[in-house]
């Protein structure tokens, strides 16, 4: 990661969506070097450097290691995001982002955003997109899958159908969809901030699991893409859907977890890491 090239965008404007979604639609130069993916789930890492490090004066072209010779204090901080929307004639690049009040970094400084602000982000990347040899699409997720279920709705065919399943804080967290008329869209409430609802909401006690195991599962070929809260996600819905529901794993390739609780990106990369290990010693 450290030596792929760091885009340099500019914010063209923000808005809060809901409570807790902030949109940021980005543009300026940064499509000069930035190269858009074919994927609904592309994603970004987004470079947050301090107001005080000035970046004209670093290392060109610009990488993350372009930031080494800063004090470890002072170098950015990485955060993954989901590309929302991107609009190549308008040279515009639109994230939303989940904000939990002044907690963490991505969320204050999304709502923080103002026009012309400086914005660094490394990407795109991406594996998943809508497979129109399907015969129906699962979609479930909280928040931080909203982007890219909102995207992958909006890339299929207008005879497509399926089930989509969206765990958010309340009604007022509801966003409009432009699903195609055969996929139902069902939205489920938490009752409050994903990070602070009690553990019976939580983890393996999240409305989203009994969403989707109760649902009606439909006959034929199915493509999943599920993402989350990981505890919810990898310790329930994936051994759901691939156990219990025998989809084969090209068909439910995009199943993992975008958060977990109590833990900042980088112990949650690294929490990830563990688990897959655990994951290969046990199929070994």
């Amino acid at each position: 990661m450290a030596g792929r090239p760091v885009h340099t965008f500019e914010v063209v404007s923000s808005e809060k969506l809901t409570p807790h979604i902030v949109r940021v639609v980005l543009g300026g130069k940064g499509f000069d070097t930035f190269k858009p993916n074919d994927f609904t789930d592309a994603y970004v890492k987004l470079v947050f450097v301090r107001d005080d490090v000035e970046v004209s004066a670093l290392p060109k072209p610009l990488t993350l290691d372009s930031f080494n010779e800063l004090p470890v204090e002072r170098r950015p901080v990485v955060r993954t995001y989901t590309v929302r929307k991107l609009d190549t004639e308008r040279r515009e690049l639109t994230i939303d982002f989940v904000v939990h009040g002044d907690h963490g970094v991505a969320g204050p400084w999304a709502l923080a955003a103002a026009p012309g602000q400086p914005a660094y982000l490394m990407g795109p990347s991406g594996a998943y997109a809508p497979d129109p040899a399907a015969d129906w699409h699962l979609l479930a997720g909280d928040e931080s899958a909203l982007p890219a279920i909102s995207a992958a709705l909006e890339a299929m065919p207008d005879d497509a159908v399926g089930q989509a399943f969206i765990e958010v804080a309340g009604p007022d967290d509801e966003i409009p969809l432009n699903a195609p008329p055969g996929v139902d869209v069902t939205w489920i409430y938490r009752g409050g901030r994903a990070d602070l609802v009690p553990e019976e909401k939580a983890g393996d006690h999240a409305p989203l699991i009994a969403a989707v195991k109760e649902a009606e599962w439909w006959p034929g070929q199915v493509q999943v893409f599920i993402h989350g809260e990981a505890q919810t996600v990898m310790h329930n819905l994936r051994p759901y859907i691939r156990k219990e529901r025998g989809v084969e794993a090209k068909w439910a390739a995009s199943i993992s977890g975008y958060w977990r609780r109590g833990r900042t990106e980088e112990t949650f990369r690294q929490w990830k890491r563990e688990l897959a290990e655990a994951e290969q010693r046990a199929n070994a």
